[in-house]
């Protein structure tokens, strides 16, 4: 007699359905799988990129791509990882400009030293729909798209994807984004932990969010320091951004189309004392700069009288890479509604004075449930500044109550020095990142990767060579 015969009827149904839906969830995942990428250099890793129905009424879905870990893929962590804009690509900046395998160069792919599947297996999600490749079939999906939306859409996401890849779901997970990703992740990581109170699905082992918005007043009002602390605005200039009208009731004004003269006199003053030939992701950084930095748009507005667009002097190589129809065919992707594939969504309306709803309190819940966070930030960024981050978590700490347990100091990325950390009860930490801007990984490859390694491995960062 088989084991099977001996079980109860119930539990053998059980496992008669587990098993059916391995097998299926195998073939679903093969068709998924990427035989290779125009132009790629010969790697050991798999890769898989397609679909996942978030809503079969409507037929909405997002699209995403994994590049598996290149060594020991079976014994890595999973992790996510989230772009911000609203509406700018995971796909192409994270995957393709940042920290993925791969960069296109001209018609080929050239593998990034310092990806992060060195270390982890990498899920790269284009959300929400409208964003890149994910698509809804009536074009109404793209309207009123709201943070609730997209956090319980990326939720059904992560449930559906597992029933794909059913080897990851107990496997250790990590979600990681930058940018409006600070509203994305902790947000997405709220809604798991409810949903773990009667399901116990995701092993959720903390997250990570680079240069995040977290609270709309202190990230925004912190570009009047950072502008005065690096000698880019005058005196009077900062009084009078500090005064008369700071950088969140001008965006507020702007979202509400009711700027105020004062506003306008005071931005306008703060635009030509910068400059529009400085890059105020990188204020180190020569004026060209590729239009995948544009991923903060929304936060960064831009009226046109300003002249504050973001310059795309340099060929975006992603972009024409992912507009290749042999490129599609081998990601498994299509084009629904639109002609082009582009790095920040022209379809999508985003409720943009969601902005102005604090996810800093969300983080805090998280640390109460247990959950480690890392916040970090490049130090040459000027849209969502160092100082307000940093403000934000000691803040934080001090309401939890966390004692510091690594005092602030130098961590290093080889024989530099990589940033600045600090950590409260050991699982709250800040880090800068000495030199990057505010898409950390394309600007900082190598510390981000040693950054990366750390945070995963629940260690602080290294204080010594």
């Amino acid at each position: 007699m088989s084991l099977l015969q001996c079980l109860p009827v119930a539990t053998a149904l059980i496992l008669l359905l587990q098993t059916l839906s391995l097998v299926s969830s195998t073939v679903l995942s093969r068709a998924d799988r990427i035989t290779r990428l125009p132009g790629q250099p010969r790697v050991g890793f798999q890769q898989y990129s397609g679909y996942v129905t978030v809503d079969e009424k409507q037929q909405r879905a997002l699209f995403y791509y994994l590049a598996e870990a290149e060594t020991k893929p079976i014994s890595k962590p999973l992790v996510l990882w989230l772009n911000g804009g609203p509406g700018c690509s995971s796909l192409g900046v994270g995957a393709f400009s940042e920290n993925g395998p791969f960069r296109p160069k001209g018609s080929v792919l050239v593998k990034n030293q310092h990806s992060w599947n060195q270390e982890a297996n990498m899920l790269y999600l284009e959300t929400p729909v409208g964003v890149g490749f994910s698509y809804a079939t009536e074009s109404s999906s793209y309207e009123g798209v709201n943070d609730k939306i997209t956090a319980k859409d990326n939720l059904v996401f992560l449930q559906k994807w597992f029933l794909k890849f059913p080897q990851y779901l107990n496997r250790s997970l990590f979600i990681t984004g930058e940018s409006y990703a600070g509203h994305y992740v902790p947000q997405l990581a709220q809604l798991m932990i409810q949903y773990n109170k009667k399901h116990n699905l995701f092993n959720l082992k903390g997250i990570a969010i680079g240069n995040p918005v977290m609270e709309f007043s202190t990230d925004f009002n912190s570009r009047a320091e950072y502008f005065w602390s690096h000698g880019l605005i005058s005196d009077p200039t900062y009084k009078m951004f500090t005064s008369y009208c700071n950088y969140s009731r001008y965006v507020s004004e702007y979202y509400r189309g009711t700027v105020s003269s004062m506003c306008t006199k005071v931005m306008s003053q703060v635009s030509i004392e910068t400059s529009r030939f400085v890059d105020k992701y990188d204020v180190t950084l020569d004026v060209c700069i590729p239009s995948v930095l544009s991923q903060s748009k929304r936060v960064n507005p831009q009226p046109q009288q300003m002249g504050e667009a973001v310059d795309v002097c340099v060929e975006d190589e992603t972009v024409n890479y992912l507009n290749r129809r042999d490129v599609q065919k081998a990601l498994h992707a299509r084009l629904v509604g639109t002609r082009k594939w582009s790095v920040c969504s022209n379809v999508l309306d985003y409720e943009v004075l969601d902005v102005e709803v604090p996810t800093i309190n969300i983080v805090g819940r998280l640390v109460k449930a247990g959950v480690p966070v890392l916040v970090y930030s490049g130090d040459q960024d000027s849209v969502i500044p160092l100082t307000g981050s940093r403000t934000l978590v000691k803040r934080l700490a001090d309401e939890l109550g966390l004692r510091t347990t690594v005092p602030y100091r130098v961590w290093f990325a080889g024989q530099q020095v990589g940033g600045w950390t600090q950590v409260y009860g050991n699982i709250l930490a800040f880090a800068t990142v000495r030199g990057a801007a505010h898409e950390v990984p394309f600007s900082q490859p190598a510390r981000a990767l040693v950054l990366f390694k750390a945070f995963l491995g629940g260690r602080p960062l290294p204080e010594e060579f």
